[in-house]
């Protein structure tokens, strides 16, 4: 963190301990930006896969193609970490969930049979475990079922916030619904039936920040390309600084401007980087953006790099 950037000991203390609470991960995404060749590294993700050297997580629904924030890649030593340092897991469940990563290192589900049901709930609450059939197409049965001898042209004439608005007082016993005043067994146990027959996904926990972070940062990269007019392009340099915010700069010419009381531009402090986005470096940013297929640097030949928006 920059040593004179007009931070509060509570907002330093705030960025410090949510950087903390981030998983160790890296997107898919972000690797193919760092490699050359797409397909050793895919290769090499496999190997060390298969080796215990890497463990690569999957959340579906966080888009789709090469821009998808749902596939990241974590170090088994740093997944072991984070077991570690969980208070709800015990050494006994962590060793056994370990031990069934470690055996099957390619799949991405991990069978319910294999854990009792407090077992389950215990990696659930800790973030380590979540539903599969969460990400699965809504259910097409409603709550409230209006009787099909209804018409409903008589309910659109009804008077709004009325019994007849909904189809009379009894339409929601009629078409087979509850009033919700009691729950079955089924919702009283922890695990469903349809959890039961179904796999889980291996979660990281805090990934839904980090994620959530991550999306915001890349449409507000996106989103300064857009300001630079039709063409969708933009020097790096100047991409750069409007990402930091034009705080001054460290170079002999700001350190004077500022001793002689001229504007050297705004505290980082004061910026949208540290305010919203905890301090993001731009070029990690960038990264998940190349790497995503969101933009493409060129060679501008003057100027140096350039980002377009692909």
């Amino acid at each position: 963190m920059p040593e004179r950037g007009g931070f509060s000991s509570t907002r330093i203390a705030d960025i410090l301990n949510f950087r903390k609470c981030l998983p160790t991960a890296a997107t898919v995404a972000y690797v193919h930006a760092m490699s050359g060749s797409p397909t050793a590294t895919e290769k090499e993700i496999v190997q060390l896969t298969r080796a215990n050297v890497l463990r690569k997580i999957v959340i579906p629904g966080r888009g789709v193609g090469g821009s998808t924030v749902g596939e990241s890649l974590v170090l088994f030593t740093d997944l072991e970490s984070m077991l570690d340092r969980a208070e709800l897991v015990d050494p006994a469940l962590r060793d056994k969930l370990l031990q069934r990563l470690r055996s099957q290192n390619l799949s991405q589900g991990i069978s319910p049979a294999s854990f009792t049901t407090s077992e389950v709930s215990t990696l659930k609450r800790a973030g380590f475990l979540t539903s599969s059939i969460q990400y699965s197409s809504p259910s097409t049965h409603s709550i409230i079922s209006i009787d099909p001898s209804t018409s409903f042209s008589t309910i659109s004439r009804a008077a709004s916030g009325s019994l007849a608005a909904i189809g009379g007082s009894g339409a929601v016993l009629e078409g087979g619904g509850t009033l919700g005043l009691q729950r079955s067994s089924s919702q009283l146990d922890p695990l469903s039936s349809t959890e039961r027959a179904s796999d889980f996904q291996l979660a990281l926990p805090n990934t839904g920040p980090y994620l959530r972070l991550l999306t915001e940062a890349r449409s507000h990269l996106i989103s300064l390309i857009h300001q630079s007019g039709s063409f969708r392009q933009i020097p790096m340099y100047l991409l750069r600084e409007r990402w930091d915010g034009g705080i001054a700069g460290d170079n002999p010419a700001s350190r004077a401007k500022k001793l002689r009381g001229e504007f050297a531009g705004v505290l980082p402090a004061r910026t949208r980087k540290w305010k919203h986005f905890w301090g993001l470096e731009f070029d990690w940013v960038l990264a998940q953006c190349v790497g995503g297929g969101m933009v493409e640097l060129f060679e501008t030949g003057s100027v140096g790099l350039g980002v377009r928006v692909t």
